[in-house]
């Protein structure tokens, strides 16, 4: 893993700002409930960046954990549960997927906006999934996504895009590799300051692609067992077009 989020944690927010969050969680909260073996109290978001999810979960109860390898997006994590009145409530933790260590077990892992796909390759994935498996409970549940090979192939390409918010414009060109299924991400983020100047940020990412079958192969050998894969939150099957995949996965 090379990106650390250090340019984009400024503006990470405003970029995302429509997705539906608390739908989100609505969906993660529901799959919990159906399908865990175990009470679920305990909830660790690995990759939790800003914290809006973590925070979300919190409001239904859970008492959370949130891991993310960049303190840019923890310090605003922590700025946003301080405001919430939560700062002592949730921990978090400036750690990277592939060698976080807590405290103790936890009953869900929930990893969220395609944060495993930033793993180069199989063995890193196996790695994460290790450590997952390793601090789940039996019976608890790992619930993540990952963007489909058919957004790698169709909507990022090779394309660039350029996105606006008030006061920021980020533009965004990728390059998928189809043969490596590695796709790079290439970002300047401009801000306007006070005295109506920018300033430029870059900020480089990469993901892997994998397919479902890899993945679902992959939970196996590492002792989870598959329960859903959908391709969206209202709980749909895939589509050939689907472009986020969402799997629940019970550690057995």
């Amino acid at each position: 893993m090379t990106d650390d989020y250090s340019a984009l944690s400024a503006v990470y927010d405003a970029l995302n700002g429509d997705l539906d969050y608390e739908g989100w969680a609505d969906y993660l909260d529901r799959e919990i409930r159906a399908h865990a073996d175990i009470p679920v109290k305990l909830v660790l978001d690995l990759c939790c960046g800003t914290g809006t999810m973590t925070l979300a979960l919190d409001r239904r109860g859970y008492d959370m954990t949130g891991v993310d390898r960049s303190p840019e997006m923890l310090s605003i994590a922590r700025e946003k549960a301080a405001a919430a009145g939560r700062g002592d409530a949730i921990l978090f933790l400036c750690q990277d997927m592939l060698s976080f260590e807590l405290y103790g077990t936890v009953q869900a892992v929930v990893s969220t906006l395609d944060s495993v796909n930033h793993v180069d390759g199989k063995a890193d994935f196996m790695q994460m999934l290790s450590l997952v498996h390793n601090y789940l409970e039996p019976g608890g549940l790992f619930l993540f996504d990952v963007n489909a090979p058919y957004k790698f192939r169709e909507i990022y390409g090779t394309n660039a895009y350029v996105l606006e918010d008030e006061g920021v414009l980020c533009a965004w060109q990728n390059l998928y590799d189809p043969q490596t299924r590695l796709c790079e991400f290439f970002t300047s983020i401009f801000t306007e300051d006070a005295d109506g100047r920018y300033t430029r940020r870059d900020d480089y990412e990469r993901e892997t692609c994998f397919t479902p079958a890899e993945i679902r192969r992959m939970l196996q050998k590492s002792g989870f067992a598959v329960i859903s894969t959908h391709g969206d939150l209202d709980g749909s099957a895939p589509a050939r077009d689907t472009e986020r995949l969402y799997f629940t996965a019970k550690r057995l």
